[in-house]
């Protein structure tokens, strides 16, 4: 990895706003040709999963697509939002998640009296984990491939400072007060909190709305979707290896050596003072 990459780095002013807020939205984070070329792939997928049956009216939720292509692959460690994860995070970390979704006009006349499906991620974790507030454990970052700075191209939905609410009223009808769209241009990432009470919500533009999701959590956390990543692991960077899940052993998850985390490594030698943090145990 280029130690240009640290010029990327978490501002304070940023980790303010992400611990504030439960989020945070970068612009222009992908050049034009970038997303130009990752929806070329993203369109690829989404048609053959219509020729496989999928119902073009409805979101294709598409799992473990970093093998699909090694455009996805170069996302996983890229230089401008890697330093901010591993700034939120610390370096025992990996890519336990991820999703794209691709969402295209329903034709549905507008409904904002039904409820969206509001949830925080990680499912069973929130009633199982016994704290309050709930720990972070990991974030997601979305790239907005598509244009949804303006409401009703199935935005996804956010309630700003809600990450350190453990429990939050959803009215059976209408939405949730203080709710708002996320509106953002092609190339941005969004950054949140996976506590930040959110939810989708119906495309009702003519617009296709299309994203890519990149969950990143601590090691000692098991995927959330059957991913096969494996297959890469000769092809990668020691640290993509990392965060694709590679390690010595068991144990490394738990109490790493350098050999399972090449992310310190690299911190140790270009940044020492994010190599530290609460994690510091070197064998």
């Amino acid at each position: 990895m280029d130690k240009s990459c640290l010029q990327y780095g978490l501002t304070e002013e940023e980790r303010k706003t992400f611990d504030e807020t439960g989020y945070l939205i970068l612009e222009n984070v992908l050049s034009e040709e970038h997303v130009a070329k990752l929806t070329e792939i993203v369109d690829g997928i989404y048609e053959e999963g219509v020729s496989n049956g999928h119902d073009p009216t409805k979101a294709l939720f598409h799992p473990n697509f970093i093998p699909d292509h090694p455009e996805f692959l170069k996302l996983v460690d890229y230089e401008k939002v890697l330093p901010k994860v591993w700034g939120i995070l610390g370096w025992n970390i990996y890519l336990y998640h991820c999703h794209l979704i691709v969402t295209p006009p329903t034709g549905q006349p507008k409904n904002y009296d039904k409820p969206f499906p509001w949830h925080q991620d990680s499912g069973r974790v929130n009633q199982e984990i016994e704290s309050h507030p709930r720990p972070r454990l990991s974030l997601k970052v979305a790239y907005f491939l598509s244009d949804i700075s303006e409401p009703d191209r199935g935005n996804f939905y956010i309630v700003p400072n809600s990450h350190l609410t453990d429990d939050i009223d959803i009215p059976t009808v209408g939405q949730i007060p203080g709710a708002i769209p996320v509106c953002v241009k092609p190339g941005t990432a969004v950054f949140f909190d996976r506590r930040l009470w959110h939810a989708a919500s119906t495309n009702w533009s003519d617009i296709t709305r299309k994203v890519l999701f990149y969950g990143y959590g601590y090691r000692w956390i098991k995927t959330k979707d059957d991913m096969t990543v494996q297959s890469l692991w000769d092809q990668c960077t020691p640290i993509q290896r990392q965060l694709l899940g590679d390690c010595v052993n068991a144990n490394g998850y738990y109490t790493p050596t350098d050999a399972d985390v090449p992310l310190r490594v690299w911190l140790r030698e270009h940044a020492p003072e994010q190599s530290k943090g609460a994690a510091t145990i070197d064998s």
